[in-house]
């Protein structure tokens, strides 16, 4: 199996959830192994940060990665998780401000952008990281691990004391092996609730929100005039943003993940736990595409 990237460069403008900002968000195709650059543009000298677990220093309600100068890129989850739903390995990501535009609160975007401007293999092969031994990390009630499995699956679950999360389960299994990334996970959509605004305002965060980029849940219901696109959006969302904190290490997993109220923060010390623990995983390649797990032989064809 081999790297992936674009065939063609793609654009477009969007609103940062949290600055409020304007953003013009441009992807171009990259060299293999050159792995997930985000590009500041809108700096005196355009700054290029390379996504790795080690940069994400700011993970209030979102992921932000933060060079060693300070410079920051916010709110990359939605587009990792595009990228690994993808298969895509190798991208520059050009942005205007100090954040990813948040378009409808999912990756599907994304995902609409990516194949758009096309998907090609490139002549590298594709670096899978194989977790051989469960690696976890919890905190109060809270938890999340890594462990061996031949292939990717995820399981989830939430815990939310509000009518509106009562409707549907709050635990979601996804195997990749039987189910579509596209499909389950890339159109749920973040979410938040109306008390949470002025606390966000006050430090900065969720000047862009509105009720067309996120679910907004009043004290009994969600007040999006359209509903959920499914009734288990909220733990969907919650696998689709752990798929790209996860991603954030480089490469596919050949793991199982699963958690239980997990966040970013979580998601990226699960990631730093498992790079310090060298028996955990090891890197792996497969020149004859009958050994890929099956979990990766449902990512969407290339050109």
């Amino acid at each position: 199996m081999l790297q992936r990237t674009l065939e063609h460069a793609i654009s477009a403008t969007g609103v940062g959830l949290h600055s409020g900002e304007r953003v013009r968000l441009a992807m171009l195709p990259a060299p293999p192994d050159t792995g997930i650059i985000f590009r500041r543009t809108d700096l005196p000298e355009p700054v290029s940060v390379k996504a790795q677990p080690s940069l994400v220093n700011d993970t209030r309600l979102s992921s932000t990665l933060v060079d060693p100068t300070g410079v920051r890129v916010g709110t990359i989850e939605h587009l990792m998780s595009a990228l690994a739903g993808l298969g895509i390995d190798n991208l520059i990501v050009e942005v205007t401000a100090a954040e990813i535009p948040i378009m409808d609160g999912s990756a599907a975007p994304f995902i609409y952008l990516l194949q758009s401007a096309g998907i090609v293999d490139q002549s590298q092969p594709k670096r899978f990281i194989r977790v051989k031994r469960r690696v976890e990390v919890r905190d109060a009630d809270k938890w999340v691990r890594l462990e061996p499995y031949d292939g990717f699956i995820v399981n989830l679950s939430i815990e939310f004391n509000h009518p509106a999360f009562n409707l549907a389960p709050q635990n979601v299994t996804v195997d990749f092996a039987k189910h579509s990334y596209i499909d389950e996970i890339s159109r749920a959509r973040t979410f938040g609730f109306m008390h949470e605004v002025e606390y966000m305002r006050n430090h900065g965060l969720g000047k862009g929100g509105n009720l067309e980029n996120a679910i907004v849940i009043d004290d009994e219901f969600v007040l999006n005039p359209e509903g959920l696109r499914f009734p288990d959006e909220f733990v969907r969302h919650k696998i689709l943003d752990a798929i790209g904190d996860l991603y954030i290490v480089g490469h596919p997993l050949i793991a199982a993940f699963s958690g239980h109220k997990s966040g970013h923060a979580m998601n990226n010390s699960l990631l730093r736990e498992l790079l310090a623990t060298p028996d955990a995983w090891e890197y792996v390649s497969f020149r004859d595409p009958s050994e890929v797990p099956s979990s990766f032989h449902r990512l969407p064809e290339v050109i």
